[in-house]
Parts: C-alpha cells; sequence; structure tokens
C-alpha cells in the first residue's frame, strides 16, 4: 500500500531548533509518522518533548548552542543521541538566526554568528551523520533553505548568504551521496508566522505588502510544512534527492 511507503516505524530521526515553530512542528509530524525522535536545541525543547512521549515515542534531548559549539562538539552530541536511541536514519537541520541590520553597517559579530549557526552547524551535523547513513546504505537529510534562497530580501545580508549557500550544500551533498541511498533535499518556507518573522509582522506596512503578494491569502505555520518533512524522510520519497521544495502558499510564481 503506497501510504506504508510514508511511515517511520523504526527510523531515528534528529532534529535541530525544536523548541517551537517550524521544528517543532518538523519533530512531532516525524513521531506521529512512527519515528523516536532526538532533540538538538539551544534551549528548553521540554514542550516538544512531552508531545512527542504521548505519542509513545522514545525521545531524547541534547543541548548544544550552534552560535558556539566547535564541530567536535556538534560530533559529540550526535554520539550521545546515538547512544541513548541507535542511529540517525534522519536528521533535519532546522535550526536557524536572523539578524537584521543595514548592509553598509552589517556588524561582523552579527555575520559570523549567522553563518555559524545556519550553515557550518547544517555542515558539521550533516557530516557527522552522513558517514553512518552512507555505510548503512539508508538515510534522509532534510535542511531548511528559504525564500531568500531564491531571492535578497531587505536588511538581512548573513540570512540570505547562508540560505543560498544551503541550497548549495544541499545539492552537492545529494551529488556525492544519493548512490550510496542517502537523500538530501531542502525545504523552503514561505513568510511563516514564527519567532523569526516576528519583526516583519509587527511592522503594519511591510505585514500588508507581503500578505497582498502571497496568492493562499495568508501566512504559513508550523503544520503547513508537516506533510513535506515525512514525505522527504520516507521511502515515498527514495528517489526525490537535491531538491529545494518552496512550501511558500505560491509567493515564488506570484
Amino acid at each position: 500500500m503506497i501510504l506504508d511507503a510514508f511511515r517511520l516505524d523504526g527510523k531515528v530521526a534528529l532534529v535541530t531548533g525544536s523548541t517551537r515553530g517550524l521544528g517543532q512542528g518538523a519533530a512531532v509530524a516525524l513521531a506521529e509518522a512512527g519515528a523516536d525522535v532526538a532533540l538538538l536545541d539551544r534551549g528548553d525543547a521540554g514542550e516538544t518533548e512531552a508531545r512527542i512521549a504521548a505519542l509513545g515515542r522514545r525521545v531524547v534531548r541534547v543541548q548544544r548552542d550552534f552560535a558556539s559549539a566547535a564541530p567536535a562538539e556538534l560530533r559529540t552530541a550526535v554520539t550521545e543521541i546515538e547512544d541513548a536511541l541507535g542511529h540517525v536514519d534522519i536528521l533535519v537541520n532546522n535550526a536557524g538566526t536572523i539578524r537584521r541590520a543595514p548592509a553598509v553597517d552589517y556588524p561582523t559579530a552579527d555575520w559570523n554568528d549567522v553563518l555559524r549557526v545556519n550553515l557550518d552547524a547544517v555542515f558539521h551535523l550533516s557530516q557527522a551523520v552522513g558517514r553512518g547513513m552512507i555505510e548503512r546504505g539508508w538515510g534522509r537529510i532534510i535542511n531548511i533553505a528559504s525564500m531568500l534562497s531564491f531571492q535578497g530580501g531587505i536588511l538581512v545580508p548573513a540570512y540570505t548568504a547562508s540560505k543560498h549557500a544551503v541550497a548549495g550544500l544541499t545539492k552537492a551533498l545529494a551529488n556525492e551521496w544519493a548512490a550510496s541511498g542517502v537523500t538530501v533535499n531542502a525545504i523552503a518556507p514561505g513568510y511563516m508566522a514564527t519567532d523569526n518573522t516576528a519583526a516583519l509582522r509587527a511592522d503594519t506596512e511591510r505585514e500588508a505588502s507581503i500578505s497582498a503578494r502571497i496568492p493562499a491569502g495568508r501566512w504559513g505555520t508550523p503544520d503547513d510544512l508537516q506533510g513535506s518533512f515525512v514525505f522527504l524522510a520516507s521511502d515515498a520519497a527514495a528517489y526525490v534527492t537535491g531538491t529545494v521544495l518552496p512550501v511558500d502558499g505560491g509567493w515564488l510564481v506570484r
């Protein structure tokens, strides 16, 4: 049955940035599809942990700050997770940050922090779990891209650079690892009602201009992405790799 191909029973998923928003939605969706879930976060993912445990899935929390953690610390985090749950089959690189300022005045510290969280951690975690996936002949890596993987944005040069780079890294890893049964894809959310967009939504003029351009007529929510996470993590997407999938209510085609 085709629906069986979407099941994730027996799989272990690692989701970063899962305290709330898109990451929490991804973690819960993967658990609902049958996966056990590891939550790798800077903050307290207790609410997400409780929701997953209520589904009868195994769940473990590990804390790291991606803005300061060295590659070796991220590899150690993966080891802790695998000691608790078994090898990681699915990696969702969701953790991200954004800093806003005019490009001409953009602080070097902000540039470095955004690139460390949004790009460096994605690569180092993918590398840490990818080796085992390749050896076992099965793996799913799902990165979080953005509308700003396609566009330039305003006042967010570091974020835009990082999300363009995530799209490119997704394709590079997909090319190298596809023959080993490991797919690497990215989801590019449209304008989502999350903490990262709070400043935009608080700006009445910007919020109105953005809403007017979305063909679906509304901002997205974490629930709008859950089906895409489960699909890309499953055997149903075994021949899908190197794709950057917009989930944007039609923003890019407007």
